[in-house]
Formats: structure tokens, C-alpha cells, sequence
């Protein structure tokens, strides 16, 4: 390879890994803990359970659960309701001042067979919701997720042309050498090449997984301009529909799993709200494998009727969102594959950290800095023969 091919490369991956190292490693940092939430929130006690009963016990009507909610917030409307991941006996019933969007929500779970409230577990609120705003969008909303997705593209042009650099500066060397008997930014290249390239697919994965998800809220809004939008063109003009003249929302939901067999309840949107549209009971249904459990059908059920408007497909764009969010959490394997999650986490901090601290090294004016930078000249030198 030539050298000003291997100069430019080499630029290319300094500034790609220097502009988004920092916000990468807070995204590991705050990654770490995201993988175990459920575990942690056990430890915490701040997860719900339901209490034991026999597994015959009879479920009570999704409209009683309903009420026994708006009881609790009689100033709010449910915009959302939707099973526990991990179990059939939970509702949870999300509340909010409007139907509209808005980080102000209650929540309350609600036993699924006798709907008493169980608890009124707060999302909003704690380390871990702290450490998920961080993860997500900074706490800046939508312009922090499409910023953070700016960052993951950078990362990934790191991992690129960290990749084509490697087999040139490596080629005299064994692969995973680490030359301990050099001096210390040495080891560290030398560590930071080595991790580099062990982690690379799964940080590419991830990296890729989660810019896909920050574009995750104009994704779903596309899909309700482009495809919602036809659908609902006979109730053009026409205002939400008031709770007090909606159908019966377990009927609907018995409609709605009639239209789409063998699949179970994820979560319900209700009229008005970001997920559905001001006429229907959105219901979004999973499939019981293991992998149609994390895709979507949406079935459309008319609020007044009880009858289903539509079933569409999701694009392929929203199937590509919801197969990328189990996989960037590492939440699809259970124990094992969290732990894989969480080391290999672990060694991408190290490269990160490892990456900034020999660019902070290189610009050190000391003696000991400009004598190990007089290794990067040979090096480029040697690739490039």
C-alpha cells in the first residue's frame, strides 16, 4: 500500500475516532448498565411481579383494567397499555396529560386476573432512567438521538479504517503481539490494535444497531405519512373519538388477535396518540418465536365500531428498527449472551480510553512522548513497502 494512501487512511481514522470517542464512551459507560436493567431493577426493587395464583386463574376484562387505571389519574388519558415483557399477568397502563407526545407520563401496573393496582413504578425518574436519557438522546430529544447517530456513523468509519490500517503496521508482527519489553504508548498501541480488532464485528454491530435506532422517531413517522395515511382517508375530518362513545377495548382486542392467530399483545396505542390515529385501538401484536417476538403487526380496529380497518405489513425500514433493538442490547439470549454483551462492552471502553490517552500522549512535548512518536514515522515507512 502506498504511503500517501496510508497517510490518508490514517488521517481519515484519527479525526473519525477523535471527534466521536468521547460521546462513544459514554455510550458504553451508560450501555453497561442498560444491558442489565431488568437485574438491576430486581436489585433495586423496583421491578413489578405479580403475585403467585394458579395458572388457571380467569383474567379479568381489559376495560375493568382500564378503569381501575383512570381511577388512579382521573386528570390524564392512557395513551398506551401493554403486557410485561416476562409475563402474562401484568398490564401496564401509561397515562399522560394529552394524547400528544410528552415526557410528563404515569404509569400504572396492574394485576392482568383480579386488576388491583399493584404499583405505580415511576420511569421517569432515578439511575437508571438517567443512565437510559443518556443513551438515547443526551436529554436533548429528538436532536440529541439524530447527533448521537452522527456519532455512530463516525465510529463506524473509525472501525473501517482502523481495519485497513491494521494489516500493513501489523504485517512484521504476529497477530495479538503485544510488545511488552517497549515502551508504554507502545504496549498500549500495540493493546488498543489488539481489542480493536477482536471487538470489531460485534462494535460494528452495535455501532450500525444503534444509529439505526436513533432514527427510530422519523422512521415511524414516515411510515404514518406514507402508508397510515391512505388507510385513514375515509375518517378525513373527523374529530378523536371521546372515550365515552369508544367500542369496548377487550372486544377490539379480541378482534384484533381473530385478524393476526398465533401472535400475543405487545402494546396497545390508543385514539389520538403518536402510535395510532384519532379513530382507531391500535394494537400491536408479536409473534411467539423467537424471532417474529420482536416483529410488529399492526392491527387497526375501529374506536367506535369495533371493527378492523387494516392489518399492514411494516416496511421493510421499521422490520430492519425492531430486529436492530434486541440486538444492540444483547436482550435476545438470555444470561449468557448479556454477559458476552457486557465484556465485550467492557473491551470497547478500553479501546476507546486507550485510543484518546495515545493521542494525548502524541501531543505531549516531553522527551518520552516525542521519543515513542519517533516509532510512527517507521511504521508508516515499514507499511508502506
Amino acid at each position: 500500500m502506498k504511503s500517501r494512501t496510508i497517510k490518508t487512511w490514517a488521517w481519515v481514522h484519527k479525526w473519525s475516532s477523535l471527534v466521536c470517542t468521547v460521546f462513544m464512551l459514554l455510550l458504553c459507560l451508560t450501555g453497561l448498565p442498560l444491558i442489565f436493567h431488568h437485574e438491576i431493577g430486581h436489585l433495586l426493587g423496583t421491578e413489578v411481579e405479580a403475585p403467585p395464583m394458579p395458572a388457571d386463574t380467569p383474567r379479568a376484562s381489559l376495560d375493568r383494567v382500564l378503569d381501575v387505571a383512570r381511577a388512579q389519574h382521573p386528570d390524564r388519558v392512557v395513551q398506551f397499555a401493554s403486557k410485561a415483557e416476562d409475563s402474562e399477568d401484568l398490564w401496564f397502563v401509561t397515562m399522560t396529560p394529552t394524547p400528544d407526545p410528552t415526557d410528563d407520563f404515569r404509569s400504572v401496573a396492574i394485576d392482568a386476573r383480579t386488576a388491583e393496582v399493584l404499583a405505580q413504578p415511576r420511569f421517569d425518574e432515578g439511575f437508571m432512567w438517567v443512565m437510559f436519557k443518556l443513551h438515547v438522546d443526551l436529554f436533548a430529544g429528538l436532536p440529541g438521538k439524530l447527533f448521537l447517530g452522527l456519532m455512530g456513523l463516525l465510529l463506524l468509519v473509525a472501525i473501517v479504517s482502523g481495519v485497513v490500517l491494521y494489516a500493513p503496521f501489523m504485517r512484521k508482527l504476529e497477530f495479538g503481539t503485544v510488545r511488552r519489553q517497549q515502551k508504554t504508548r507502545t504496549r498500549w498501541l500495540d493493546l488498543h490494535n489488539l481489542l480493536g480488532i477482536v471487538t470489531l464485528t460485534w462494535l460494528f454491530v452495535v455501532g450500525a444497531t444503534g444509529m439505526i435506532n436513533t432514527w427510530a422517531d422519523l422512521l415511524i413517522k414516515y411510515w404514518q405519512h406514507d402508508q397510515l395515511s391512505a388507510l385513514l382517508a375515509p375518517y378525513q375530518g373527523q374529530p378523536v373519538v371521546p372515550t365515552a362513545q369508544r367500542a369496548s377495548v377487550q372486544q377490539s382486542l379480541d378482534v384484533a388477535q381473530r385478524e393476526a392467530p398465533d401472535t400475543k399483545l405487545s402494546f396497545i396505542a390508543f385514539p389520538g396518540t403518536a402510535f395510532s390515529s384519532p379513530h382507531h385501538h391500535t394494537f400491536f401484536l408479536r409473534g411467539n418465536e423467537p424471532l417474529t417476538s420482536r416483529l410488529l403487526q399492526p392491527v387497526l380496529v375501529d374506536a367506535k365500531t369495533a371493527n378492523v380497518t387494516a392489518a399492514p405489513h411494516l416496511p421493510w425500514y421499521l422490520t430492519a428498527l425492531l430486529v436492530s433493538q434486541p440486538l444492540h442490547f444483547g436482550d435476545y439470549g438470555g444470561m449468557p449472551m448479556k454477559i458476552i454483551w457486557a465484556l465485550l462492552d467492557i473491551a470497547s471502553i478500553i479501546v476507546l480510553g486507550s485510543g484518546l490517552y495515545l493521542w494525548l500522549r502524541k501531543r505531549q512535548p516531553a522527551p518520552q512522548a516525542a521519543a515513542d512518536d519517533a516509532l510512527q514515522p517507521a511504521l508508516v515507512s515499514e507499511a508502506a513497502r
